[in-house]
């Protein structure tokens, strides 16, 4: 069984908020949950079970809305993670293909 985790009382209410925020703006998106959950740090499941409780409490359309400066630096953050995580790959992908020159001119 996998260990808990305590979460900030502030991360929650943010992932909560988002989640219903953009299932209400965009009801016909799915993975919500899990970009959310990435993008805070939050396991997926966790984060459900947060947004079905405060849906059940009628948290749902009531939620406090994110601010845009909050909104702002979320967004940062998840572009500065896409960023590294592209750098990566870039670089992944750099040393397979002297892989292959290697492989294919010896």
């Amino acid at each position: 069984m996998p260990a808990h985790r305590k979460y900030p009382q502030e991360v929650v209410e943010r992932g909560v908020q988002l989640v219903l925020e953009i299932k209400e703006q965009s009801p016909e998106r799915t993975g919500v949950v899990q970009e959310v959950g990435e993008l805070l740090g939050i396991h997926p499941e966790a984060l459900r079970h947060w947004v079905r409780k405060a849906q059940a409490e009628g948290r749902g359309n009531t939620a406090t809305r994110i601010t845009d400066a909050e909104l702002i630096r979320l967004l940062q953050k998840e572009i500065m993670e896409l960023r590294r995580k592209n750098t990566v790959l870039k670089a992944a992908a750099a040393i397979f293909a002297s892989d292959l020159n290697a492989i294919n001119h010896p």
